[in-house]
């Protein structure tokens, strides 16, 4: 057996770290989530656990509801350590699916029904799922040949006094979510409970406990739902369930008001939206949390101007070390500050930034100097379904400061800045591209072009045509901002070969599913654009 690569170090690098990795704090480790839950439910049934619309399920009913479609799927021949699917719409029944699972000893697959048949039928292929709960047992029962489809809808589930008498490890996978992959097959991660347990319990970022009321808006499929689900329910806390499939930002800005909702995640780009379309929106929510992409710094300084210190985070975190790794409060941040960081790891998490080009184990870097970000602790995913050698890539073992360590590598790069030891986001690995020989940032470009007083947001991309390799596309605040002002600010800030061959003035820029920028959207729906049309 190999010797354990050890990362170097200078004296400067690992006191840097040593200050940012103090994030140790006790929190049920070797419980699972359905034992937690239960427990909360023995001890407060009549707490409100879901509410959704008119109707509000307390912890009580809820366990007793999840104890009985559990059991229902025992007797059907589900076994413990199974894979299900889990298709319903944002419901109180989707809740008690989630909840079943677990009881059951196995883990959930969150899946669209709205995802096409080739999709859906290749990721329960990868996670070896057989089973699936959904509420339109009709829309797929055609499109998944081989899989067990178990209806699930209100009044038909039987309610449970007893769990099932199935032993639930907290190192149990929980449940996978799937990521993009650059091959184009989507990645399965896997989370165990243990991961879950550590996102929610003792929390740094937030204030989560028996007060706390957080909204579920994104899709269940997404890992902001791990947050906005559990972080209530492990807790004590009333998880609202937005109530309608589509978003519309006045309506967001009424079920925050009506339903006092006091903690709520937004993805970045949803973020910016609510605060350029409807700020008022956000009024009345003690903690804001965004993330998920590059931080708009001029929006989040509207929003502190707007709403004041001590409720606004902006979070990092990566699928694989399940949902959250890093948090900063933003208390203060002029307009034109140079960056915004992504602050510390929260709780049980560590955070290196590592120069893997300077030696052949990687070097520690110091502050101020730019490396790969490295995640550690509990959070961490046992890596990804049926890909040995990825995993082996991105999954790995060293010894830092004479700790062995498993190490998630991000692909994200970044510093700690050394007045405050705070982590910076630099951009991903997949952003760094050649142009005529010169190796450039797009987030850099972006970056830039955020600064500009009349942008209100841009994104810059590949283009999928060879002679054009770099686009930005800016939605801006001033119908007179001119693609050649924007060109003749990136060049009194940038080198020419950063600057775009092409700039795209748009209207809106379109979100996925997820709430994070379409770029494949945008290129398509300007790749027939006319030269007269481009910078």
């Amino acid at each position: 057996m190999s010797a354990l690569r050890r990362v170097t170090a200078s004296a400067t690098a690992l006191a840097a770290h040593r200050l940012i990795n103090r994030t140790g704090a006790d929190y049920p480790r070797d419980t699972s989530v359905p034992a937690l839950f239960a427990d909360l439910a023995r001890r407060t049934p009549g707490a409100p656990a879901v509410e959704h619309g008119d109707r509000t399920v307390g912890y009580g009913e809820l366990d007793r509801l999840a104890n009985g479609l559990a059991r229902e799927l025992l007797a059907r021949g589900l076994r413990p350590g199974a894979t299900v699917g889990v298709c319903l719409e944002r419901s109180p029944e989707l809740i008690v699916a989630l909840l079943a699972v677990l009881k059951c000893g196995g883990c959930y697959l969150p899946v669209d029904a709205a995802w096409p048949g080739e999709r859906l039928r290749g990721l329960l292929a990868d996670a070896d799922c057989r089973w699936v709960l959904t509420d339109r047992p009709a829309d797929l029962a055609d499109r998944l040949d081989g899989c067990r489809i178990v209806p699930v809808a209100e009044g038909r589930i039987s309610p449970g006094a007893a769990a099932p008498d199935v032993e639930v490890a907290a190192d149990a996978v929980a449940y996978i979510n799937f990521t993009s992959g650059s091959t184009g097959r989507p990645k399965g991660v896997p989370i165990r409970h243990r991961g879950i347990n550590r996102l929610v319990h003792g929390a740094r970022y937030a204030r989560l406990g028996p007060d706390s009321r957080l909204l579920h808006l994104a899709p269940v499929t997404f890992d902001a739902a791990t947050f906005e689900i559990w972080g209530a329910l492990l807790t004590g806390g009333t998880c609202v369930l937005y109530p309608d499939p589509r978003l519309s930002l006045s309506k967001l800005g009424r079920v925050l008001r009506e339903r006092r909702i006091n903690v709520l995640f937004l993805t970045t780009a949803l973020f910016n939206s609510v605060v350029d379309e409807a700020p008022d929106a956000l009024a009345g929510v003690g903690t804001v949390l965004t993330g998920g992409e590059r931080a708009s710094v001029p929006r989040m300084a509207e929003a502190v101007r707007r709403y004041g210190p001590g409720r606004l985070v902006h979070v990092y975190g990566p699928t694989e070390s399940t949902t959250f790794a890093t948090y900063q409060p933003v208390d203060e941040l002029a307009a034109d500050a140079a960056e915004l960081p992504i602050g510390r790891p929260i709780q049980n998490t560590r955070l290196y930034v590592i120069d893997d080009d300077a030696s052949a184990a990687g070097e520690l870097c110091e502050p101020d100097r730019t490396g790969e970000l490295w995640l550690a602790g509990d959070g961490l995913s046992p890596g990804y379904l049926g890909m040995p050698e990825l995993t082996a890539e991105l999954f790995v073992e060293r010894e830092i400061d004479g700790v062995r360590e498993r190490l998630y590598r991000t692909g994200d790069y970044g510093r700690l800045r050394a007045r405050d030891s705070a982590v910076v986001f630099h951009g991903r690995r997949d952003d760094q591209v050649k142009v005529n020989g010169y190796r450039i940032e797009l987030g850099e470009i972006a970056h830039h072009l955020d600064r500009h007083p009349a942008v209100r947001r841009s994104v810059v991309t590949m283009s999928a045509r060879g002679e054009k390799p770099v686009w930005a596309f800016v939605v801006t605040d001033d119908p007179a901002c001119t693609v050649q002002a924007l060109r003749a600010h990136l060049r009194g800030l940038l080198p020419g070969f950063m600057v775009p061959t092409r700039i795209q003035l748009c209207d809106t820029l379109p979100l996925t599913a997820t709430g994070k920028i379409d770029r494949a959207a945008l290129l398509a729906a300007h790749a027939r654009r006319t030269p007269s049309e481009e910078s």
